[in-house]
């Protein structure tokens, strides 16, 4: 069945891939080589874009009753989308806290759900302010909460939040 003619056949078509594929790598580096590394000048692999330095941007300081006074219950409903994964408004847990009458409740306040300990170092009652810090970036304002989420960076969905919460029973 094999003898040394179909057996040469094959080393020389095995020789001829490899030396096919050899040629290819090599012709390859050539057109696309980028000059680092083989003793050739060193080159950036991207380019710089050049801006004009203009003078730093203060952030301006929000005022937190101003926009506690033109906060919008409707629109802090749907900012409320993203607290509903976790959270519910009808007095059960879920895998946090419920939130119903959180404002002006005291931080450890729901019985039977086990708190981290990371809140009542950081504050007492859920104050509208409270809520509004904590919001922001719950692992800055309480380091060692268990609360994933990442926070609103808008202060104007913080406060719309806030009051939406307001209007739930307690």
């Amino acid at each position: 069945m094999f003898d040394t003619m179909t057996f040469t056949k094959i080393v020389g078509g095995v020789c001829g891939a490899l030396l096919i594929f050899l040629l290819g790598k090599w012709a390859a580096e050539s057109l696309y080589h980028t000059g680092g590394g083989h003793g050739g000048e060193e080159h950036a692999a991207g380019f710089a874009i050049q801006v004009e330095e203009g003078e730093p941007v203060e952030e301006e300081e929000v005022d937190f009753a101003t926009l506690m006074a033109s906060a919008d219950a409707g629109k802090g409903e749907r900012v409320w989308g993203k607290c509903r994964a976790c959270h519910k408004l009808d007095g059960n847990d879920a895998v946090g806290p419920h939130l119903n009458g959180v404002v002006g409740r005291q931080v450890d306040a729901v019985e039977g759900f086990g708190y981290s300990g990371a809140l009542e170092e950081a504050a007492d009652v859920w104050t509208p302010e409270n809520l509004f810090h904590f919001l922001e970036n719950p692992r800055s304002f309480a380091p060692g909460t268990a609360m994933g989420f990442a926070g609103l960076p808008k202060p104007e969905d913080r406060v719309n939040l806030i009051a939406y919460l307001q209007t739930t029973e307690g």
